[in-house]
């Protein structure tokens, strides 16, 4: 794996912020105190490890790919670009995105494969891809996948239950056989040496339902409730950091919390090497509308009726929430600050100054 076992430790004198770890194993077997923290974890701060998941070697593979697949001279991933109309899926390079209401360049790229590609593999459904990913097809980018699919749903079906929803209600937004903005992300971002700020990142909330994130370097930070500071999350070996998104907060009125992050360079001596991560964000099919599910749930009825007015009926799909977010951080449709009012997902809470912990 790209220098991620080379690299120094995290420093232990860097403030981090907790994080509670869920045994995903423990859930799966419907142990009701791992039940209770992992509902503790998603009502209070959004974030939380998972250990025990069982998709190591998947994501092993899947970071292997990456690598090989950012490698190829640029010319080449070029041909797979993003574009800046809010499409989700292919290559992304460093730069053409903004990070502030300044235009501030971003310094990272990316690759995101469509879900649906993978599991429709040889038939295209959204796009192509470069060779290094179609020739992985089967072996590692599928299969990962697959794994965090089942993960993500599984942990999505026990959040339903515990939100008062009858079962499979949060299920049917998610259909794997449907089409959706879900992607498996590889990211790098380059060394950073010097004293200047930088941000890989910038300060926003998730698009989708819930995030699956690997990675054996710091930099990913959290806005805790009611803090004006964000604080490193510790990446932990073995473990996964998932984290709620804007869809699933919607649909719960607000009960589930999708909580400010970004991400900057790692701490310290980290800073130096590359930073690498694997991320899976599942996301509800493309034509589910954005909505509380109030008639559903009292416990999701009593929290709108405690919200301003429309808050949690946002009358827009899936698919068109993501495509504004994403056509919104492209700098070559940055107009101005107000244009960057567009990159806004759930989040109501002022963004303090970009400053590091």
């Amino acid at each position: 794996m790209p220098g991620l076992t080379t690299a120094p430790a995290f420093p232990e004198d860097v403030p981090t912020h907790p994080l509670l770890v869920v045994d995903y194993q423990l859930v799966r077997a419907g142990d009701e105190d791992e039940i209770a923290k992992l509902w503790k974890a998603a009502t209070e701060l959004g974030f939380w490890y998972l250990r025990n998941h069982d998709i190591e070697e998947q994501v092993d593979a899947m970071f292997d790919v990456g690598q090989e697949t950012i490698a190829l001279p640029l010319e080449e991933k070029l041909k797979y670009e993003l574009g800046d109309q809010g499409l989700a899926f292919g290559y992304k390079a460093a730069g053409v995105q903004v990070m502030d209401d300044h235009g501030t360049r971003d310094v990272t790229e990316f690759l995101n494969i469509s879900k649906d590609d993978a599991l429709a593999w040889p038939t295209p459904v959204h796009r192509t891809y470069p060779s290094t990913i179609t020739s992985h097809m089967e072996s590692a980018v599928k299969p990962f996948v697959q794994k965090a699919l089942e993960i993500n749903h599984f942990l999505i079906d026990v959040l339903n239950d515990k939100l008062g929803l009858p079962k499979g209600s949060l299920a049917a937004f998610h259909q794997a056989e449907e089409h959706s903005g879900c992607i498996a992300r590889v990211i790098r971002a380059p060394p950073h040496v010097g004293p200047d700020e930088k941000l890989f990142l910038t300060a926003h909330t998730d698009y989708g339902s819930l995030t699956l994130l690997h990675n054996r370097l710091g930099g990913l930070q959290v806005l805790p409730p009611g803090s004006d500071r964000f604080y490193y999350v510790k990446p932990l070996p073995g473990h996964a950091i998932c984290n709620i998104g804007d869809a699933l907060n919607i649909f719960s009125g607000g009960i589930l919390r999708s909580s400010i992050h970004r991400v900057i360079p790692p701490p310290k001596d980290q800073a130096r090497h590359e930073r690498w991560s694997l991320v899976y964000f599942t996301r509800p099919n493309d034509s589910v509308i954005l909505r509380a599910q109030s008639e559903k749930s009292g416990d999701i009825a009593a929290a709108v009726a405690n919200a301003p007015a429309g808050k949690f009926d946002t009358g827009v799909t899936a698919q068109e929430w993501i495509a504004r977010r994403f056509r919104s951080q492209r700098a070559a449709n940055y107009k101005g600050p107000e244009t960057w009012k567009e990159h806004a997902g759930t989040e109501d809470t002022p963004i303090p100054a970009q400053g590091r912990a």
